[in-house]
């Protein structure tokens, strides 16, 4: 019996978002490694420090958060967890925290290099873990660090005060990256990082937002993938270009119908949290055999920084979602379930993020009464798949799918 050719994948455009967005993602390890072969120094960086720092100084820096979600996607995030467990380092603190310090150690995984930092940029406004994570870095590297302290704002906007501590110490970063490196602050530099920054995050928020339309033009899931430009790039001409067309090609699947979700968009959720990396197939897989389309999470708008001066830059990094208040939280995820229409709310128990999900309970209940729609968690980890069960997230799913049903079925 002759055996059955599969069909030929047709080579994506180059011009496509998707491609350049890749590219932007890839380009990003490579010209780090090729400024380190040239002598320059480069930093790692966390996930929130602001990015316009080192790109008007014009530093390569690289984030291990997004490069332990790239190891943990390509099947090695255990092996990376467990080096760092039998140095001591507790199962319980952040997988992303534990295969960062792995990788520290043992400077290469296949899955995703990085080269080897000079310096250590952090900063607390997405989690108080990330300090120490970051101190043992740099007590491991014997390299500097510079932390910016963003303190967790109890009000809804952020005051003149915060916003004066947050600017003395943007400075402050600043003039120890300038002794550090050798590199020079510039006001028109910065004032151009600010314009790519502003486009690149508005064409993000304007895409993502795209999920109003029913069907929405994309699949969530996309979102999650396009994001690592988001946190890395958003001051450079690419990002500029790439999320400019990919909001060009969301409109333009609204105005044909289409959607890169495949198959019929039966159900509207919104995600709660991180990604489940490791297990990202059995999660998509698993709302995609039902009809359900993740069509918004808090997390993707949650790197669309707009604003008009130094000081705009300070409260936008005061407002990110870990160092804000649950009612402005709630209020903020209120407005995406009812813009996009949301049928239901899928949440992430997410075990190395004590911070997000430990008020989640609370906040998600609440979320749920102001819309009215069904509210389901399951357990799982951002990077160690030792900590998510499939059983256990497809009954979960499944009910959740089921009351969706139940409340379509009783307004028709």
């Amino acid at each position: 019996m002759a055996e059955e050719k599969k069909p030929r994948r047709e080579a994506p455009d180059p011009n496509s978002a998707k491609v350049k967005l890749g590219n932007i993602a890839a380009d990003a390890y490579t010209q780090a490694q090729l400024a380190k072969e040239r002598g320059e120094k480069i930093g790692w960086c966390s996930s929130n420090f602001p990015v316009e720092i080192p790109e008007t100084l014009g530093l390569k820096v690289c984030y291990p958060e997004n490069q332990a979600a790239a190891i943990a996607a390509r099947g090695a995030g255990q092996r990376l967890c467990e080096i760092s467990e039998a140095d001591g380092y507790s199962n319980d603190i952040c997988a992303y925290a534990r295969i960062s310090l792995a990788y520290a150690k043992i400077k290469e995984a296949p899955e995703q290099d990085v080269p080897m930092p000079d310096f250590l940029l952090c900063c607390n406004n997405i989690c108080n873990c990330m300090i120490k994570w970051y101190e043992n870095l740099s007590k491991e590297l014997d390299i500097p660090m510079i932390l910016i302290d963003i303190p967790f704002n109890p009000d809804y906007e952020v005051s003149p005060a915060q916003i004066a501590y947050v600017r003395e110490q943007f400075w402050a970063a600043i003039h120890q990256l300038e002794e550090l490196t050798g590199k020079k602050w510039d006001d028109e530099n910065f004032k151009k990082v600010k314009e790519r920054s502003g486009r690149t995050s508005r064409a993000w928020l304007d895409a993502t937002s795209c999920a109003c339309y029913t069907p929405s033009p994309f699949n969530g899931f996309d979102l999650l993938n396009h994001m690592a430009v988001m946190v890395t790039a958003r001051g450079k001409d690419e990002a500029v270009d790439a999320m400019e067309t990919l909001l060009k090609e969301y409109k333009e699947n609204h105005e044909k119908g289409v959607s890169t979700f495949r198959g019929e968009e039966k159900y509207r959720i919104m995600f709660e949290g991180i990604a489940c990396w490791p297990w990202l197939r059995a999660t998509a897989t698993g709302l995609k055999d039902r009809g359900i389309n993740m069509v918004t999470t808090i997390y993707a708008d949650a790197f669309g920084f707009i604003y008009d001066d130094f000081d705009g830059m300070c409260a936008a990094y005061s407002k990110v979602p870990n160092a804000i208040n649950l009612e402005l939280s709630r209020d903020k995820r209120i407005k995406l379930c009812k813009e996009n229409h949301v049928e239901g709310l899928l949440v992430h128990t997410n075990r190395s993020c004590k911070l997000w999900s430990g008020f989640m309970a609370e906040m998600s209940r609440q979320i749920g009464a102001a819309c009215g729609i069904p509210v389901v968690s399951f357990d799982g980890d951002q990077a160690d798949p030792r900590n998510f069960s499939e059983a256990q997230y497809n009954t979960r799913v499944q009910g959740l799918m089921e009351i969706m049903e139940q409340k379509k079925e009783a307004a028709r």
